[in-house]
């Protein structure tokens, strides 16, 4: 029988080895089970050309100080993602959307990384595996880590910053230790979406927890405003030579509008308002469930033998320092998350950066082994074998259903294409070495997918004399019938494209 009992020690402390050595491994095959399959096989949809064609712009003139959407200055969103996007292009060499998506997929993977690197310590090694897999798995990061899209790297960027700066303050650290590296990665941040919103999700759960340990004298020290000078200085190093070497009077009503149109609600719509919060909330889906879980036990068996009635297991949670920092972290970030969600002008992916500290609040609580549910849910103790059975098959189904969709789904979403269409007739036109020059064309994302060199120009007046083909707006129609711009050739109108929106395009030919 002690052989026996040894012989399963042994295989039990080897098993858990082979695992603990191996999470880096299982971490990116799930990744790359989920964000990798037909990553590039749909074309550019939503706002994705709005994060990638100033990308492509900035390569080919080497402005990479003011991002353009065609002609015209883009400073709805300051830069981050159009450098990002055009430094995929440029290391690669490739330009397509499986180039331009891949820095999104790789943002998420960073974050499950520093989950385990990490957070070991202080989550614990199975804490962290879970926290990491939730981060992986959850429908807001799928659904978004697989575009070039803002929030993939704005939402993994504070996560970062918050997982950076929990490690150092669970580790005891101070001064600069604890707040440099997260201010590098808010600073960053600032340039993907602007300041303030992120910072709300960052220092909620940070005021909340030095709060409950009685050391918000960390806030008031030299290196947290050294920290705060950092962040802002990295947005400011950007936004100030922006704002001077463009049209400042522009660049500031753009800028106004985007904060106060969110804060007044300009384009208020109550039924969409109304479900902001249950539509943030289902971005943790499917783990949200598991945030009813409480930790701590049932009425003892002696109380059962006495016949006395099972006390509600709120009040006989075990109440451990680590449980109410736990509490603490919780109330961090759920006042900015509803905060956020109620404002006016709120949509549910503005309350995504709390994604990062909601994740490591689960690895908190799911690492601990005497969880149950609520008394009014039955009060049933969820064991660690449960636990681990339910992320095993969660898990394995979420990676099955996107390889899935990859193999069965996206071959018939070819069908659905609407922009390639409206490039393939200008390739069929425009021979692949000769520019085509885009007269004020606005935003046209089918622009990405022509062959030829695009370039832009604000009028007609403004193309060389070396010109071939170009394209305009209805409004420029009859300007570029008429234009004696390259006297004696004339114009030529050779394809006119009306594009999924309704809007119109007309290519013309200079013949010479």
């Amino acid at each position: 029988m002690e052989d026996q009992t040894s012989s399963n020690t042994w295989r039990e402390i080897f098993r858990a080895q082979f695992w603990l050595r191996r999470r880096i491994h299982l971490v990116l095959f799930i990744w790359a089970a989920i964000y990798l399959p037909a990553l590039g096989s749909l074309e550019i949809r939503g706002e994705e050309g709005r994060r990638i064609l100033p990308g492509v712009t900035m390569n080919d003139s080497g402005d990479y100080l003011v991002p353009r959407v065609g002609s015209r200055a883009y400073f709805r969103k300051p830069p981050l993602i159009n450098w990002i996007t055009a430094a995929s292009f440029k290391i690669t060499g490739v330009r397509n959307e499986w180039t331009a998506r891949l820095p999104s997929a790789l943002a998420i993977l960073s974050v499950a990384i520093a989950l385990l690197r990490l957070g070991g310590a202080p989550l614990g090694p199975t804490g962290s595996l879970l926290a990491a897999i939730i981060w992986l798995t959850n429908f807001g990061n799928i659904e978004k880590g697989r575009l070039i899209e803002i929030e993939a790297i704005y939402v993994s960027l504070t996560a970062l910053a918050f997982i950076f700066w929990m490690a150092a303050y669970r580790a005891g650290k101070t001064g600069q230790r604890l707040w440099f590296l997260p201010a590098i990665f808010l600073g960053a941040a600032m340039l993907a979406k602007g300041p303030l919103p992120h910072l709300l999700f960052f220092y909620g759960p940070v005021i909340a927890l030095l709060w409950h340990d009685r050391k918000l004298a960390l806030l008031a020290t030299r290196a947290h405003a050294t920290a705060l000078l950092i962040m802002f200085g990295i947005f400011i190093a950007w936004a100030l030579p922006a704002f001077l070497l463009s049209d400042s009077t522009h660049v500031a009503h753009v800028w106004t509008r985007q904060f106060s149109g969110r804060i007044s609600g300009e384009s208020f719509d109550f039924r969409s308002w109304i479900t902001n919060i249950p539509r943030s909330l289902a971005y943790l889906l499917p783990w949200l469930p598991l945030a009813l879980l409480l930790p701590g036990r049932q009425a003892s068996s002696l109380s059962r033998q006495a016949g006395v009635p099972p006390a509600d297991p709120a009040l006989s949670t075990f109440e451990t320092p680590a449980l109410r920092q736990n509490r603490a972290l919780l109330a961090g970030i759920l006042i900015p998350f509803f905060a956020v969600d109620l404002m006016s002008g709120a949509l549910p992916r503005f309350a995504m950066p709390a994604l990062g500290p909601a994740v490591w609040w689960f690895g908190e609580l799911l690492a601990q082994e005497n969880l149950h549910w609520p008394h009014w849910l039955g009060g049933k103790p969820f064991h660690p074998r449960l636990r681990d059975h339910v992320f095993l098959i969660g898990t394995a189904l979420t990676c099955i259903v996107m390889i899935g969709y990859a193999t069965l789904v996206v071959p018939h979403l070819y069908r659905g294409e609407k922009i390639k269409t409206h490039a393939r007739q200008i390739n069929a036109v425009v021979p692949r070495d000769v520019p085509l020059y885009a007269v004020d064309p606005q935003y046209q994302p089918y622009l990405f997918y022509v062959n030829a060199p695009v370039r832009y120009a604000s009028s007609i007046d403004e193309l060389p004399p070396d010109t071939n083909f170009f394209l305009v707006q209805p409004a420029n129609e009859r300007e570029a019938e008429t234009t004696r711009h390259w006297s004696p050739a004339r114009t030529q109108l050779v394809l006119r494209i009306q594009d999924y929106r309704n809007h119109e395009v007309i290519l013309f030919s200079v013949q010479r």
